[in-house]
């Protein structure tokens, strides 16, 4: 693989002590007991060297070619990092008290977007973690390329399938993609500039949204 290419990757990811903590594939999670009917499973499609995964997960695919299997260890630089003390932090009860909230151990809460792990509940002081739960670890995958994604359509296609959106219908025009779809500002700027970057040809990505008579968006 080289950087650029598009491909559809399956994996199971596991800590040192073996617990299953990310994996792609539905009948594996049933049988770890993980499963959840809130996960959409299935083969992730990816762009080698985007970003989508891991550092170490990304450098590890330029070795590897469509149908390979690998089992890969990911150290804690080339994964979530390594823990930092200073994001574990004491925070008043009075925050809790004012957001209306009963904090215990376990709890994630959210900071202004900056979540963290309620450590523990002591009188008045709450400790919080906020360093990613990954992060420290030695993480273990199990690695395989399942399918390399040639056409321009099925790569724009699976930029937004990266993103949650599974059902976008994009069509090409020339150079330009056009697609009716409702997201986020911010998301339909990020999906517009690895659309540009990434696929062949294009150089322009039309948003629109269409309005049905009930009033509700198309």
């Amino acid at each position: 693989m080289k950087k650029g290419d598009f491909v559809k990757i399956s994996y199971v990811g596991t800590l040192e002590t073996g617990e299953v903590f990310d994996l792609t594939d539905a009948e594996t999670a049933k049988k770890e007991g993980i499963y959840s009917s809130k996960i959409v499973y299935g083969d992730l499609p990816i762009i080698v060297g985007a970003n989508f995964m891991i550092k170490g997960l990304d450098n590890a695919l330029l070795d590897l070619n469509v149908g390979d299997k690998r089992d890969i260890e990911i150290k804690p630089e080339d994964g979530f990092g390594e823990r930092d003390a200073r994001l574990v932090r004491t925070v008043p009860r009075k925050f809790f008290r004012d957001q209306k909230v009963e904090p215990r151990p376990g709890m994630i809460v959210d900071f202004g977007g900056a979540k963290g792990r309620i450590q523990s509940v002591d009188g008045g002081r709450i400790r919080v973690d906020f360093n990613n739960p990954l992060a420290g670890h030695l993480l273990k995958y199990h690695m395989e390329v399942k399918e390399k994604i040639d056409t321009p359509t099925d790569q724009v296609k699976s930029i937004f399938e990266f993103f949650g959106a599974r059902d976008a219908d994009p069509k090409i025009e020339s150079n330009i993609v056009n697609i009716n779809i409702r997201l986020p500002a911010q998301l339909k700027e990020r999906i517009s500039s690895l659309i540009i970057e990434y696929v062949k040809g294009i150089e322009k990505v039309n948003f629109t949204e269409s309005f049905e008579k009930n009033g509700t968006k198309a």
